[in-house]
Order: structure tokens, then sequence, then C-alpha cells
């Protein structure tokens, strides 16, 4: 599980290993510029009231940023209270690939896993 940095503040979600090889393949692969970061937070929408958003951006002022093991984690800082304590994996299997959340502050989620509400 990556965490952040002791020099920088705790981050308020993990990446498992998996999903952090995953994010550094797709910063290199895809060319990413050297100052974006992983954003990772909550939009309305989908089934069930919220999905994720899970991107490469610039940090803008009302941001926060984190380092983790090398990625820079961006999110609002109005975000943190739906994903304290959530986790994003990276699945590759014959059935899905793609990201996972597992988050603590879900009462309730979709089927397909992108959208939950608090």
């Amino acid at each position: 599980m990556a965490t952040a940095t002791a020099s920088t503040k705790l981050a308020p979600i993990s990446l498992t290993p998996r999903a952090l090889e995953e994010v550094k393949n797709i910063l290199r692969e895809k060319n990413v510029p050297t100052d974006y970061g992983l954003r990772v937070g909550v939009q309305g929408g989908g089934c069930s009231g919220l999905s994720y958003l899970l991107g490469f951006d610039k940090a803008k002022d009302q941001d926060e940023t984190f380092d983790l093991d090398g990625v820079m984690l961006i999110m609002d800082k109005k975000h943190a209270m739906y994903v304290m304590g959530m986790e994003v994996d990276f699945q590759d299997g014959l059935n899905a690939r793609g990201f996972i959340f597992n988050n603590p502050q879900a009462k309730s989620t979709c089927g397909c896993g992108s959208s939950f509400s608090a």
C-alpha cells in the first residue's frame, strides 16, 4: 500500500502496489507532463448519486497535494470527506480490467462499482 512520504501530509487515500504501478505506467507511456499529478475525487452523477473521479491534471488553488511513492496525488479539499480511508486497487483479469475503489465512506454502491452514495 502506497503512503505519503514523511516530508508531506498523510494522504487521505491509498493506492495498492498494483494500482501505483499502473499509474506510473500510464504516466510514462502517455508522456503525461511532469507538472501533472493523479487527481482523485468525486463528482455528482452515476446511478448511486456520486461517482469517482480519476485522471491526470494540474493542481489548482483549492487542491491539496500528496506524494505517493513518487506520484503526485491531487485532491480538492472538499472531496476528502467522501474518500477518507479509500483504497484504490487495479484489477487486470479475464473478466475485468481497471481501477477499483474500496471506499469505507460509501453507504451503498452500484453494481458497476464506479458510483456510490455517502
